[in-house]
């Protein structure tokens, strides 16, 4: 990419960090200051939030008297309000600055999921994930950039802690929600507030303030979506996360669904345990299988390739619903997919353009979060219209579409290749790659 303005002196640390004359080891990971600490712990708690939910969306159906639909709602509220957010994060950082904001956003999450905790109704708990959503985005679009700045050495250790926690986040979410959802639905909740609650504490204590950032334009990303390259990659995005949010959010009914055909319970522990190592597969893919892939292959061959093999899996679970064997292992499959593509897709973005990395990224993620935000309310309402193998299909149509794009857009991406084959990304635009494609 072009070099730019840095947006504050914590994404500046990012986008250049101090030289080092060796890759950056295991000790350098673990050798942190103590703010660097914390940030990755609430940046772990954060991501485990992801797929926190995800197991107990049977129960809270079952118990509080509500419909699949409205249960998978949870995920629509969350993400339309996470895409709304991340056009403006930017802006907000720049006037209250990266401590403040990422406080905000903690306080936000500690106090819109322990309040879901308490809920008497699904309506309830869709309002208050969207306040969480709220949350979510402001601490999630700069926590990389903060734990850059507040390392001491090279940043390159700091980036390897951040990718470990983002992955332990991804693959234990679900079973933690598992674990946690076998008790009540209500204990996930309750759970992330505390957590949060210290991750908050701990970076108020441990985390100094920083001058303001450069000011940025309310509206620096939403102009952003009208450079070609980048509004192509948004709209294939847009389809894609309709499909992955299929995947994610809809899931645990047909599940559930297949196990009681089998005469068993399933419960919430069982659909953690099935979206743990969809999480742990997503997680090793994104940061070691990704990047090789394309180092090797280029990044556009990468994107339709995968496209094309995720469109496979949707069309085989739009067969295997009902299979329990079938099911299981097509979620699992999907993750080890999804991680290749989501890291591929966002290291395009970030090469696609000459715009602020941090503008570009929150552009697109707020594009794509919407297509993630539509697919729960679209997916129950047709599997109840028509059968559960329904949503599959349509998501490998969406699919389809996004295939389309990216390949009517090419002309747009033809200096992606070359630049990534001459000036690979360095480690911290490769962190913020994965980081960006894996919040959801």
């Amino acid at each position: 990419m072009t070099p730019h303005a840095p947006e504050s002196t914590a994404s500046a640390a990012a986008q250049h960090p101090a030289p080092s004359s060796a890759a950056p080891t295991l000790r350098d990971a673990f050798h942190q200051p103590k703010a660097v600490w914390a940030i990755a712990f609430a940046a772990t708690v954060s991501f485990m939030g992801i797929g926190l939910v995800d197991p107990i969306l049977p129960a809270i159906s079952t118990q509080l008297d509500a419909s699949p639909s409205q249960a998978m709602l949870l995920f629509t509220s969350y993400l339309f309000i996470t895409a709304i957010a991340m056009f403006f994060t930017s802006w907000f950082a720049s006037r209250i600055g990266v401590k403040r904001t990422l406080l905000i956003g903690l306080a936000l999450v500690v106090i819109f999921a322990a309040l879901a905790s308490t809920a008497g109704s699904v309506n309830e708990i869709i309002g208050l994930r969207a306040g969480w959503g709220l949350g979510n985005a402001l601490f999630i679009s700069i926590a990389l950039a903060a734990i850059v700045g507040a390392t001491a050495g090279p940043s390159g250790g700091a980036i390897i802690l951040y990718e470990t926690a983002l992955g332990i986040g991804m693959a234990f979410g679900p079973l933690v929600g598992g674990l946690l959802g076998s008790v009540s639905w209500r204990a996930p909740f309750a759970g992330t507030a505390v957590l949060m609650a210290v991750g908050f504490l701990a970076i108020v204590l441990l985390l100094r303030r920083e001058p303001l950032p450069a000011p940025v334009s309310p509206l620096a990303s939403l102009r952003a979506l009208s450079h070609p390259a980048l509004r192509t990659l948004a709209l294939t995005a847009i389809f894609y996360n309709f499909a992955f949010f299929v995947l994610l959010a809809y899931s645990p009914f047909p599940l559930e669904a297949a196990a009681a055909a089998q005469g068993t319970e399933f419960g919430a522990m069982g659909i953690g345990g099935v979206f743990f190592g969809w999480g742990l597969g997503l997680a090793i893919t994104s940061v070691f299988v990704a990047p090789v892939l394309t180092r090797r292959l280029g990044l556009v061959p990468t994107l339709l390739t995968t496209l094309s093999l995720l469109t496979a899996v949707m069309l085989a679970l739009t067969l295997f619903h009902s299979s329990m064997a079938g099911i299981v292992s097509l979620i699992i499959i999907g993750g080890l997919l999804l991680g290749i593509m989501n890291t591929a897709l966002t290291e395009t973005v970030m090469e696609a353009t000459d715009l602020p990395r941090g503008v570009a990224s929150s552009a697109y993620s707020g594009v794509r979060f919407l297509g993630g935000a539509i697919a729960p309310a679209v997916a129950g309402p047709l599997a109840e219209a028509t059968n559960a193998g329904a949503p599959y299909l349509m998501a490998s149509l969406a699919l389809v579409v996004a295939i389309a794009m990216l390949l009517i857009g090419r002309r747009h991406l033809s200096a992606i290749g070359r630049h990534h084959q001459e000036a690979p990304l360095d480690a911290a635009d490769e962190a913020e790659a994965i980081t960006v494609g894996d919040e959801v």
